[in-house]
Protein backbone atom coordinates (compact mmCIF):
# COMPACT_ATOMS: atom_id res chain seq x y z
CA UNK A 1 0.00 0.00 0.00
CA UNK A 2 1.16 3.30 -0.37
CA UNK A 3 1.56 6.33 1.57
CA UNK A 4 -0.95 8.70 -0.21
CA UNK A 5 -3.96 5.99 1.04
CA UNK A 6 -2.28 6.29 4.50
CA UNK A 7 -4.47 8.09 7.05
CA UNK A 8 -3.54 9.13 10.17
CA UNK A 9 -4.49 7.62 13.33
CA UNK A 10 -5.97 10.73 14.69
CA UNK A 11 -8.59 9.96 11.85
CA UNK A 12 -9.71 7.38 13.07
CA UNK A 13 -9.70 8.89 16.87
CA UNK A 14 -12.22 11.25 15.52
CA UNK A 15 -14.22 8.91 13.44
CA UNK A 16 -14.98 6.67 16.73
CA UNK A 17 -15.53 10.06 18.81
CA UNK A 18 -18.22 11.24 16.31
CA UNK A 19 -19.66 7.83 16.48
CA UNK A 20 -19.75 8.05 19.98
CA UNK A 21 -21.57 11.46 20.09
CA UNK A 22 -23.88 11.27 17.33
CA UNK A 23 -24.98 8.20 15.60
CA UNK A 24 -26.73 5.20 16.76
CA UNK A 25 -27.08 1.56 15.37
CA UNK A 26 -27.45 -2.14 16.23
CA UNK A 27 -25.29 -3.96 18.59
CA UNK A 28 -22.70 -6.82 17.53
CA UNK A 29 -24.30 -10.16 17.77
CA UNK A 30 -23.26 -13.49 17.47
CA UNK A 31 -23.18 -15.13 13.98
CA UNK A 32 -26.50 -17.15 13.45
CA UNK A 33 -24.28 -19.55 11.07
CA UNK A 34 -22.91 -21.00 14.26
CA UNK A 35 -23.35 -22.49 17.89
CA UNK A 36 -21.74 -22.04 20.93
CA UNK A 37 -19.50 -25.41 22.16
CA UNK A 38 -17.24 -26.41 25.01
CA UNK A 39 -13.74 -26.91 25.29
CA UNK A 40 -11.07 -28.52 27.56
CA UNK A 41 -8.60 -26.16 26.11
CA UNK A 42 -8.77 -23.26 24.09
CA UNK A 43 -6.49 -24.38 20.55
CA UNK A 44 -9.44 -27.43 20.62
CA UNK A 45 -12.00 -24.46 19.10
CA UNK A 46 -11.43 -23.77 15.16
CA UNK A 47 -13.49 -21.09 15.22
CA UNK A 48 -14.50 -18.66 18.46
CA UNK A 49 -16.33 -15.32 18.90
CA UNK A 50 -14.70 -12.37 21.10
CA UNK A 51 -16.38 -9.55 22.58
CA UNK A 52 -14.71 -7.07 24.85
CA UNK A 53 -12.49 -3.64 24.37
CA UNK A 54 -9.18 -2.41 22.53
CA UNK A 55 -6.94 0.49 23.62
CA UNK A 56 -4.65 1.45 21.48
CA UNK A 57 -1.72 3.82 22.44
CA UNK A 58 0.86 5.44 20.34
CA UNK A 59 3.40 8.51 20.51
CA UNK A 60 0.61 10.42 18.54
CA UNK A 61 -2.83 9.02 19.61
CA UNK A 62 -4.44 6.78 21.93
CA UNK A 63 -8.34 5.70 21.69
CA UNK A 64 -9.93 2.99 22.96
CA UNK A 65 -13.66 1.02 21.90
CA UNK A 66 -15.46 -2.08 22.14
CA UNK A 67 -13.84 -5.20 20.08
CA UNK A 68 -15.70 -8.04 18.25
CA UNK A 69 -13.87 -10.88 17.05
CA UNK A 70 -15.73 -13.52 14.60
CA UNK A 71 -12.15 -16.07 14.10
CA UNK A 72 -12.32 -19.05 11.46
CA UNK A 73 -9.26 -20.93 10.23
CA UNK A 74 -9.28 -19.37 6.96
CA UNK A 75 -11.90 -16.05 7.30
CA UNK A 76 -12.26 -13.14 10.47
CA UNK A 77 -14.56 -10.63 11.09
CA UNK A 78 -13.50 -7.88 13.47
CA UNK A 79 -15.00 -4.72 14.64
CA UNK A 80 -14.37 -1.55 16.04
CA UNK A 81 -17.70 -0.47 17.81
CA UNK A 82 -19.08 2.40 20.07
CA UNK A 83 -21.01 2.17 23.34
CA UNK A 84 -24.13 2.15 21.21
CA UNK A 85 -23.20 -0.45 19.12
CA UNK A 86 -22.45 1.69 15.70
CA UNK A 87 -19.84 0.08 14.04
CA UNK A 88 -16.96 2.35 12.77
CA UNK A 89 -14.44 0.10 11.42
CA UNK A 90 -14.89 -3.69 9.77
CA UNK A 91 -11.42 -5.46 8.96
CA UNK A 92 -12.47 -9.17 7.35
CA UNK A 93 -10.63 -11.44 5.47
CA UNK A 94 -11.13 -14.39 3.80
CA UNK A 95 -9.55 -16.51 1.41
CA UNK A 96 -6.10 -14.44 1.00
CA UNK A 97 -8.40 -11.32 0.83
CA UNK A 98 -8.24 -8.61 3.73
CA UNK A 99 -10.94 -5.97 3.11
CA UNK A 100 -10.94 -2.57 5.18
CA UNK A 101 -14.50 -0.65 5.91
CA UNK A 102 -14.33 2.79 7.35
CA UNK A 103 -15.68 6.04 7.16
CA UNK A 104 -18.06 4.93 4.02
CA UNK A 105 -14.68 3.83 2.14
CA UNK A 106 -13.58 0.55 1.10
CA UNK A 107 -9.74 -0.60 1.32
CA UNK A 108 -8.42 -4.20 0.00
CA UNK A 109 -4.92 -5.71 0.06
CA UNK A 110 -4.12 -9.78 0.27
CA UNK A 111 -2.55 -9.10 3.19
CA UNK A 112 -4.45 -7.63 6.77
CA UNK A 113 -1.63 -6.75 8.58
CA UNK A 114 0.09 -4.20 5.28
CA UNK A 115 -3.63 -3.18 4.52
CA UNK A 116 -3.92 -1.96 8.18
CA UNK A 117 -1.07 -0.31 8.55
CA UNK A 118 -1.03 1.02 4.92
CA UNK A 119 -4.37 2.91 5.78
CA UNK A 120 -4.34 3.80 9.62
CA UNK A 121 -0.84 3.89 10.45
CA UNK A 122 -1.38 1.18 13.33
CA UNK A 123 1.23 -1.88 13.82
CA UNK A 124 -1.03 -3.93 15.44
CA UNK A 125 0.40 -7.98 15.01
CA UNK A 126 -2.67 -9.17 13.36
CA UNK A 127 -1.52 -12.62 12.59
CA UNK A 128 -0.34 -13.32 16.10
CA UNK A 129 -3.42 -11.67 18.06
CA UNK A 130 -5.84 -15.22 17.76
CA UNK A 131 -2.77 -17.47 19.01
CA UNK A 132 -2.48 -14.84 22.19
CA UNK A 133 -6.07 -14.28 23.05
CA UNK A 134 -6.37 -18.14 23.15
CA UNK A 135 -3.53 -18.09 25.42
CA UNK A 136 -1.31 -19.75 22.74
CA UNK A 137 2.23 -19.29 20.89
CA UNK A 138 3.66 -19.15 18.03
CA UNK A 139 6.61 -20.24 16.13
CA UNK A 140 8.51 -16.51 16.99
CA UNK A 141 7.61 -16.80 20.36
CA UNK A 142 9.52 -17.61 23.50
CA UNK A 143 8.16 -17.44 26.92
CA UNK A 144 9.65 -15.06 29.53
CA UNK A 145 7.84 -15.67 32.53
CA UNK A 146 4.61 -17.99 34.52
CA UNK A 147 2.35 -17.33 36.69
CA UNK A 148 2.67 -18.98 39.98
CA UNK A 149 -0.38 -21.39 38.62
CA UNK A 150 1.30 -22.20 35.34
CA UNK A 151 -0.68 -19.39 32.95
CA UNK A 152 1.80 -17.98 30.95
CA UNK A 153 2.49 -14.47 32.52
CA UNK A 154 5.06 -12.64 29.50
CA UNK A 155 6.10 -13.53 26.37
CA UNK A 156 8.69 -12.16 23.68
CA UNK A 157 7.67 -12.26 19.68
CA UNK A 158 10.87 -11.49 17.42
CA UNK A 159 9.58 -9.40 14.92
CA UNK A 160 12.31 -7.90 12.20
CA UNK A 161 11.26 -4.51 12.91
CA UNK A 162 11.05 -4.76 16.51
CA UNK A 163 10.39 -7.66 19.01
CA UNK A 164 6.73 -7.16 21.02
CA UNK A 165 6.64 -7.89 24.28
CA UNK A 166 3.17 -9.62 25.11
CA UNK A 167 2.02 -9.58 28.96
CA UNK A 168 -0.96 -11.92 30.24
CA UNK A 169 -2.06 -9.65 33.20
CA UNK A 170 -5.17 -11.97 33.86
CA UNK A 171 -6.39 -15.13 32.73
CA UNK A 172 -10.51 -16.90 32.87
CA UNK A 173 -12.70 -19.16 32.37
CA UNK A 174 -14.77 -18.91 29.09
CA UNK A 175 -16.58 -22.30 27.46
CA UNK A 176 -14.86 -24.69 29.22
CA UNK A 177 -11.30 -22.96 28.97
CA UNK A 178 -8.86 -21.55 30.37
CA UNK A 179 -7.83 -17.57 27.91
CA UNK A 180 -6.97 -14.53 29.16
CA UNK A 181 -8.73 -11.99 30.12
CA UNK A 182 -6.47 -8.77 29.92
CA UNK A 183 -3.91 -8.43 27.27
CA UNK A 184 -0.64 -5.75 27.10
CA UNK A 185 0.94 -5.77 24.04
CA UNK A 186 4.15 -3.46 23.98
CA UNK A 187 6.96 -2.13 21.55
CA UNK A 188 8.82 0.73 21.07
CA UNK A 189 6.42 3.53 21.25
CA UNK A 190 3.17 1.19 20.70
CA UNK A 191 1.48 -0.35 23.38
CA UNK A 192 -1.97 -2.51 23.02
CA UNK A 193 -4.61 -3.83 25.35
CA UNK A 194 -7.10 -6.01 24.88
CA UNK A 195 -9.71 -6.86 27.53
CA UNK A 196 -11.91 -10.31 26.95
CA UNK A 197 -15.27 -10.35 28.17
CA UNK A 198 -16.51 -12.67 26.89
CA UNK A 199 -14.65 -15.11 24.98
CA UNK A 200 -16.89 -18.52 22.84
CA UNK A 201 -16.09 -21.35 21.22
CA UNK A 202 -18.17 -21.80 18.38
CA UNK A 203 -18.75 -24.39 15.76
CA UNK A 204 -20.97 -24.01 12.47
CA UNK A 205 -24.18 -25.38 12.31
CA UNK A 206 -24.82 -28.53 10.28
CA UNK A 207 -27.52 -28.11 7.83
Amino acid sequence: MGNPLRLSASFFYTAIITALLLLTGCSVTPSEDFTHINVTNAAQANAWELQGKIAVKTAEDKFSTNLYWLHQPAANDLRLTTVLGTTVLTLKTNQGMATLEVDGKTYRDSNAQDLLTGISGWSIPLDSLPLWITGQIGSNDKIVSYNPDGTIKQVISYDPQANWSVSFLSWQQQSGALVPKLLKIERENVQIKIQTNQWTAVAAKTQ
